[in-house]
């Protein structure tokens, strides 16, 4: 199992209090830069403009920050966890991926949700139909942008969208194209748009939800005639570390139900180093292949780097993971 870094650009407050700028930009690169040099497979940002719930604390944006973090970086890969498929036009995110997998040199995953965080579109000034209509309108968005990834020219003629003989130049490094991370757990819907769609999925939950869910996703690809294990199964969880699994209870932020289902502490990465390895293993059982980890300490790039020397092994091929 791959271990990767969520990124802290501000939307739980991790930023709250910050008053220089670039100072602030300069601590997450430093975050990246400390992922790449201590083993981590991937270092993922979230796409939001304000902070959860909105302040005037500083947040950054996701395309512009990833820009700069793949020309801070050499190996790490980087994606979005994920970006909101209404903030820009499908067309133009097909085209900012492409280009973001080229400045990387082919280390872009493009990720992406229907969107969730309604005062966000509302501050911003954007739509917030329903969640059936969010999902719908994603449904055409990643057509369009896996047409743009790999066709010459694309026409599409949507309920939501309409592209007419587009043209996408350069279309990226990877080969066969930028690989697409579709995010989120519901059973009907998204699931189902992973199977016919993703490369890859995020689902946050339990080890023993996370078990269900991909029982669900490959149901959805049986369904499609889809081959269940072309696409990575990654889930995200919050680490805790100290000297007690009380004391890293105890410090579980009063918002994780709103990000982590169910009850964190007694799941997530909470814990003493032994607690920590015990549910890494969880994951891993559970079927996850890369987990990507938020830290309670979110700004500190020795945590980063600890928590890789505690439980990041060198990897056949290249690379570390968890090694229990």
């Amino acid at each position: 199992m791959k271990i990767s870094l969520y990124l802290p650009t501000g939307l739980m407050h991790e930023l709250g209090g910050q008053t220089d700028a670039v100072a602030a930009f300069e601590t997450l690169a430093e975050l990246a830069r400390a992922a790449e040099e201590t083993g981590y497979a991937s270092v993922w940002a979230p796409d939001h403009f304000v902070t959860l719930p909105p302040a005037p604390s500083f947040v950054f944006e996701n395309w512009t920050t990833l820009t700069a973090l793949a020309r801070d970086t050499s190996r790490v890969r980087l994606g979005q966890l994920v970006t909101g498929n209404s903030y820009r036009h499908p067309a133009l995110q097909a085209k900012m991926a492409s280009t973001l997998d080229v400045i990387s040199r082919g280390r872009f995953t493009f990720g992406i949700g229907a969107g969730w965080y309604e005062d966000e579109y509302r501050s911003y000034g954007y739509e917030y139909p329903d969640g059936p209509d969010r999902l719908r309108r994603l449904r055409e968005a990643v057509q369009i942008i896996q047409s743009m990834w790999t066709e010459t020219r694309t026409t599409f003629e949507g309920t939501y969208y309409q592209v007419r003989d587009a043209i996408n130049e350069p279309k990226g490094v990877q080969s066969p194209r930028v690989p697409m991370m579709i995010a989120g757990a519901g059973e009907k819907v998204t699931l189902k748009l992973v199977a016919q769609y993703g490369d890859a999925c995020n689902i946050m939950a339990s080890p023993d939800e996370l078990k269900r869910k991909y029982g669900v996703l490959r149901d959805h690809c049986d369904a499609v005639g889809r081959d269940f294990g072309q696409i990575v199964r990654t889930a995200s969880s919050y680490c805790i570390m100290a000297d007690t699994d009380e004391r890293a209870r105890a410090a579980v932020p009063p918002w994780a139900p709103a990000v982590f289902p169910g009850d964190l502490g007694s799941y997530g990465l909470v814990g003493t180093p032994d607690t920590i390895r015990e549910r890494l293993a969880a994951y891993e059982d559970a079927g996850v292949q890369e987990l990507i980890v938020s830290f309670h300490e979110a700004l500190d790039p020795n945590v980063v780097r600890r928590f890789a020397s505690e439980f990041l092994y060198p990897a056949a091929g290249g690379g570390h993971a968890f090694m229990r």
